[in-house]
């Protein structure tokens, strides 16, 4: 019975001291010391606290020829009336996020896919790139009007009122947000996330 109280209160202290991740996305409104003031998409005011370390990264336009074979994106897409998928945006990623398939929170009915092009071909619209994952492969339709960028290492003179920002936070066990890294806007150019 001691085992089983012990074993209880270890679940409910972990599960009280969890943390979870949350998508930030927003327009600056201030920098204050390591907080950065936010008003999200939906009108709240946010603040969000910067790690002693955190990375800072500006959104550069690129293309997919600049990318070259195998680059590793991720690809926010949504149904075509068509029935293929149809790209909104693509951006470069590095080697740590991990390879998905999955629904999307940017704009409604959107999947992400973070996976290796492994070939491009010309198509009706566009160009079809086909995205090989651990568990599967998609091909996706990037338009002309489809957003296609990468990530410059910036610095936090970057973090200017009016440009844009997406982070993914922690939750802290406070319930403030935490940022390890935020990408952000620079002449013109938004993070598409």
């Amino acid at each position: 019975m001691r085992t089983l109280a012990v074993l209880l209160l270890a679940i409910a202290t972990s599960t009280a001291f969890a943390q979870t991740n949350v998508r930030l996305r927003g327009t600056i409104t201030a920098l204050k010391g390591d907080v950065l003031m936010v008003k999200s998409r939906d009108g709240r005011d946010i603040q969000l606290n910067l790690a002693p370390d955190a990375q800072v990264v500006t959104a550069k336009k690129t293309t997919l020829a600049e990318m070259g074979p195998n680059a590793y994106v991720g690809v926010t897409s949504v149904k075509g009336p068509d029935g293929r998928m149809v790209a909104k945006e693509v951006h470069a990623i590095g080697p740590q996020v991990p390879q998905m398939h999955g629904a999307w929170d940017s704009i409604p009915n959107s999947m992400m896919t973070n996976a290796n092009i492994t070939s491009t071909a010309q198509a009706s619209g566009g160009n079809e790139i086909t995205l090989k994952y651990k568990d599967g492969e998609q091909k996706i339709l990037v338009t002309p009007e489809t957003e296609v960028v990468t990530f410059v290492p910036g610095t936090r003179a970057d973090l200017k009122p009016g440009e844009t920002i997406f982070s993914g936070a922690r939750v802290e066990g406070d319930g403030k947000f935490m940022a390890a890294r935020v990408a952000v806007s620079k002449d013109g150019v938004k993070p598409p996330q």
